[in-house]
């Protein structure tokens, strides 16, 4: 018996024909859509001040409309946390499309995860539910199920327990379904989207990848795919890529269980297909993770362009100037970043041209505001030859801070409403385990001794990095037995450092997943406050990865 699970989005923002793609692509039972991540909880709060019924997805309902129908005749159930801060009203604006549509849409909700009231100064609190609460729903008849902030993975795990039948202690079954949702939670990195050997590829199969699904079954296993004829590609780096993407050690935890990613076993089970098996599960955490927005203050920025010869002492110039500028009411922090974009006898004047990006972060706005912005602007004629700004600077903007907390479960109500009103509590989970670090295990034998070249670390290894709060992960891994015997060996966390100079004096974590040919940095700290705080020229890592893929190292010639 296999349970077809397609997902539709990987973001607020993803794309809106993805839901049709979908429907129309191939056999599915169950299509999700997971829309919230940090930055976007915090938008949602910010809708939620101007309108109260708002805080919800809105574009999902968009994609309803035209699609709906099509979910109804075909028999696809859908399952979304487009619900964001609002799930009830999302449910309710569904219920109303439907009929306006003329359909007999059973629509639930779930509730729950909405802590602010608790968190006073935040414009958003919400603790990360699992997948029993869509179950409920899902067992007790709902054609659409909206939630609010569960984990990714629970748009999987709920359905695949509805289903299967599976309860709270079937860990092993339930982490393979963990797995299988971080595979498919943002869409297209798991087809092909933004993979770091896409070059190798036919790039006219990547201009329009397809939506990933997995075919799951009972025991726990998954094969993760593609509808057919659609673009993109599905292999095993692919989906280790995606594996990777934002984990950390080899216990993954979650609310319903904690995955043992060092168990994962991925093979090529044909064109397109990848098989997910070998995956063990544990008991999940006694607590739950609470995700906190909040505003941090104000920021204001401009950037200077800086062109031609004597960069470093134009650089010093206006730098100069405008703290002189700010001296009477200082920002409470500033952070300047010179970007040598710039080369020599240069052919075009954007290439001779380097970037000087000054932030500025303030409580008050009025410090960032129009004082800052005059004050750049006022140099206009009075600083380095061929002064111009990228944009001119505006009066100050807030921005947001993401925080993390955590809760006992059991200090959660968790509420599945059911389409027809009833309100069905969730159980937390009875049986539970302190999260630990597990010993390292033994790496493999170096590589043998021979000539090496120096090279590119991205010619042999692939990477994918991303946020989590202030903190950034890069996974690498080695596509070949060979290139895993020499990374593991020469990717220490001193070597990363060297490489990344910017992780230098933060904590860096190296974890290994031997049976992936993976290791995953964890860097602490690196993204400041979080993404919504704008921390550093790639506020959410995404690059980080491709940064360090960029990097040369003595690499064996064996390997290249």
């Amino acid at each position: 018996m296999t349970l077809r699970i397609g997902n539709a989005s990987g973001f607020y923002g993803d794309r809106f024909d993805a839901v049709r793609e979908m429907l129309t692509g191939g056999e599915l039972d169950v299509l999700t859509g997971d829309y919230l991540a940090e930055l976007t909880m915090l938008i949602l709060g910010r809708d939620r001040l101007k309108d109260p019924c708002a805080g919800y997805a809105r574009t999902f309902l968009g994609q309803l409309e035209e699609c709906l129908g099509l979910a109804h005749e075909r028999g696809v159930r859908i399952v979304t946390n487009a619900g964001g801060l609002n799930p009830a009203g999302l449910a309710a604006r569904t219920r109303e499309l439907a009929d306006s549509l003329g359909l007999p849409v059973r629509v639930a909700h779930v509730e729950g995860d909405d802590l602010t009231a608790a968190h006073p100064g935040s414009l958003a609190a919400h603790a990360y539910l699992g997948g029993f609460g869509i179950a409920a729903c899902l067992r007790e008849g709902a054609d659409v199920v909206v939630t609010g902030r569960v984990t990714d993975a629970a748009l999987v795990t709920g359905p695949a327990a509805a289903h299967f039948g599976w309860t709270p202690t079937d860990h092993d079954r339930l982490a393979g379904a963990v797995v299988a949702g971080h595979v498919l939670e943002c869409g297209t990195q798991a087809t092909g989207g933004n993979y770091a050997f896409f070059a190798d590829r036919d790039v006219r199969r990547l201009r329009h990848p397809g939506f990933p699904l997995a075919e799951l079954h009972e025991d726990g296993t998954a094969v993760i795919t593609k509808h057919p004829g659609t673009g993109g590609l599905v292999d095993v780096g692919t989906v280790t890529a995606q594996l990777l993407y934002e984990t950390a050690g080899a216990r993954y935890a979650g609310p319903d269980v904690t995955a043992r990613l060092d168990t994962v076993r991925l093979t090529q089970d044909g064109p397109d297909r990848v098989r997910v098996d070998g995956v063990r599960g544990e008991a999940p955490p006694p607590t739950l993770k609470v995700g906190r927005n909040r505003l941090g203050g104000f920021r204001n920025e401009v950037t200077f362009v800086l062109t031609g010869l004597d960069i470093e002492t134009k650089a010093a110039l206006v730098r100069e100037q405008m703290t002189d500028a700010m001296a009477k009411s200082p920002p409470a922090d500033i952070r300047w970043d010179l970007v040598r974009t710039d080369r020599p006898d240069a052919p075009t004047e954007e290439t001779a041209s380097a970037l000087l990006r000054l932030v500025v972060r303030d409580p008050d706005q009025a410090v960032v505001g129009r004082a800052f912005s005059g004050a750049a602007v006022e140099l206009a004629l009075a600083s380095y030859p061929g002064f111009h700004v990228v944009a001119p600077p505006g009066k100050g903007s807030p921005y947001g801070v993401f925080e993390e907390a955590y809760v006992p479960q059991e200090a959660i109500d968790h509420v599945a409403v059911l389409h027809d009103g009833r309100r069905a509590p969730v159980a937390p989970a009875h049986v539970t385990r302190v999260l630990e670090d597990l010993p390292e295990p033994p790496l493999p034998e170096p590589a043998p001794p021979g000539p090496t070249r120096r090279a590119p670390l991205g010619l042999v290894a692939g990477a994918r990095s991303g946020d989590k709060g202030p903190n950034a992960n890069v996974g690498v891994w080695a596509r070949t037995h060979d290139a895993w015997r020499w990374l593991a060996h020469e990717l220490t966390v001193d070597r990363f450092r060297q490489l990344i100079p910017e992780s230098s004096g933060l904590k860096v974590t190296r974890h290994v997943l031997p049976d992936l040919r993976a290791l995953n940095f964890v860097v602490e700290g690196i993204l400041g406050e979080g993404v919504a705080a704008q921390h550093r020229f790639d506020p959410q890592a995404k690059a980080l990865g491709e940064w360090l893929r960029s990097r040369h190292l003595d690499i064996p010639e064996a390997l290249l």
